[in-house]
C-alpha cells in the first residue's frame, strides 16, 4: 500500500478546501511544511484540519523548520531546536498526524561527537513525548549533502539507539551516494512502515543542489524497486509537488 501526496498544505484558512482538492485527485498524504515557521498556531484550527483529513482518508505529517540543529556547539541553540521540534509534535498531536520530519543537524568538527549529541537530543524529545502521551513519530531525515549529518547508516543507527522513526528521502540518497541501493535500504530499515520523500534532484560532488520536477522515468525506477510488503507514504518535494504526486499515483496503478 502506497499513499502519495505533496509537501505543502498552504494557508490555514484554505486548508480544508485544499485537502478536498487533494482527495479529488486521489492523493492520500500531505506533509505540512513548517519549514520556515510553525504557522498553525491554534489548537482549534489544527483539530478542524485534522478532522477533515481523516474524513477524506488523507494522512498528514509535518516537516519541522529547516534551521534546527541538534549538534550546535551552543547549548542554547540545541535546546531551542528541541523546543521547535516539540512545538511541531504538539501541532501533530492536535492534527492526529503521525510523523514529524526534521533535519538532525550538522557534523561540526567531530562526526562521532555529532552522532552522540543528536542521539541525546532525540532521546530527550522521545522522553517528552512519552510524558505528554503524544502519539507522534520522530522522523530524522536522510540528507543530501555530504557535509550534513544524515547518511543512511546514521539514520538507521539512530532508529536502533533511540527508538525513533525515520524519513527516507530517495532524492537525497541519490545526491549524497550517487546511487540508490534499494537492497541496502531494506536491510537498514526493516520496519513495516516507511515515511518517504521523493522528487527529481540536481546534484554535484558535494551532494544536493536543488530539487527539480520529477521525471516519469524517475518515478518508474522508484516504484519498481520499492518493497511490496510495507505501508509506504511518499511525499513529493519537487517544485510541482501536486502534479508530480498525481503522476506517481497513476504510474503505481
Amino acid at each position: 500500500m502506497i499513499k502519495f501526496g505533496p509537501a505543502g498544505l498552504g494557508p490555514v484558512k484554505d486548508a480544508e478546501e485544499t485537502l478536498e482538492e487533494y482527495h479529488r485527485a486521489g492523493l492520500k498524504a500531505c506533509e505540512i511544511a513548517f519549514t520556515y515557521s510553525i504557522y498553525i498556531k491554534k489548537k482549534e484550527d489544527a483539530e478542524r484540519i485534522g478532522k477533515k483529513a481523516k474524513e477524506l482518508g488523507i494522512e498528514l505529517s509535518i516537516h519541522a523548520p529547516y534551521w534546527v540543529n541538534l549538534n550546535s556547539h551552543e547549548k542554547e541553540k540545541r535546546e531551542s531546536t528541541k523546543k521547535r521540534i516539540l512545538g511541531c509534535c504538539e501541532v501533530a498531536h492536535w492534527l492526529k498526524a503521525k510523523a514529524v520530519v526534521f533535519h538532525p543537524g550538522y557534523y561540526g568538527k567531530d562526526k562521532e561527537g555529532a552522532y552522540e549529541n543528536i542521539k541525546e537530543g532525540i532521546l530527550d524529545i522521545v522522553d517528552e513525548l512519552k510524558k505528554k502521551k503524544w502519539d507522534v513519530d520522530l522522523c530524522p531525515e536522510t540528507m543530501g549533502k555530504i557535509n550534513v549529518f544524515g547518511s543512511l547508516e546514521e539514520i538507521s543507527r539512530l532508529v536502533k539507539d533511540t527508538g525513533c522513526s525515520f524519513c527516507i528521502d530517495f532524492a537525497h540518497i541519490l545526491a549524497r551516494d550517487k546511487e540508490v541501493d534499494y537492497t541496502r535500504i531494506q536491510e537498514l530499515f526493516p520496519g513495516k512502515r516507511w515515511h518517504c520523500h521523493f522528487s527529481g534532484i540536481v546534484y554535484g560532488e558535494k551532494g544536493e543542489k536543488n530539487h527539480k520536477k520529477t521525471e516519469k522515468k524517475e518515478w518508474k525506477v522508484l516504484l519498481e524497486n520499492l518493497p511490496k510488503n510495507k505501508e509506504i507514504i511518499i511525499v513529493n518535494e519537487s517544485p510541482d509537488p501536486i502534479n508530480d504526486s498525481i503522476e506517481g499515483l497513476e504510474l503505481s496503478g
